[in-house]
């Protein structure tokens, strides 16, 4: 999403308090990189000083939460393993072929 960056950083501010998305998670809605999101922060901060505090709110909660998701994804990535998994579907007969060659 190009254009006014000012523009940008409000419409960030509002998805952000709205749903409670990661830094991640907005940056890839908007099609922007998660340092373009932390700079609309620092934006919206001086354009609307009671969504900025909203944001923040949302923002400290991913941050206080951000280990649990972590290691929910670790979770998942050994369970994934320990069912044979690891791999994508067809991925090691692709492996065999290239080491058959």
């Amino acid at each position: 999403m190009k254009g006014d960056p000012e523009e940008r950083a409000v419409m960030i501010g509002r998805y952000l308090a709205a749903s409670g998305a990661t830094v991640r998670a907005a940056a890839r809605v908007f099609g922007v990189s998660k340092s373009t999101v932390w700079k609309d922060q620092c934006r919206l901060r001086k354009l609307e000083p009671g969504l900025w505090q909203e944001v923040q709110a949302v923002l400290q909660r991913n941050k206080a939460e951000r280990h649990l998701r972590g290691g929910e994804a670790t979770r998942c990535k050994y369970l994934r393993q320990a069912q044979g998994q690891c791999h994508p579907p067809g991925s090691r007969e692709k492996r065999a072929e290239k080491v058959k060659s």
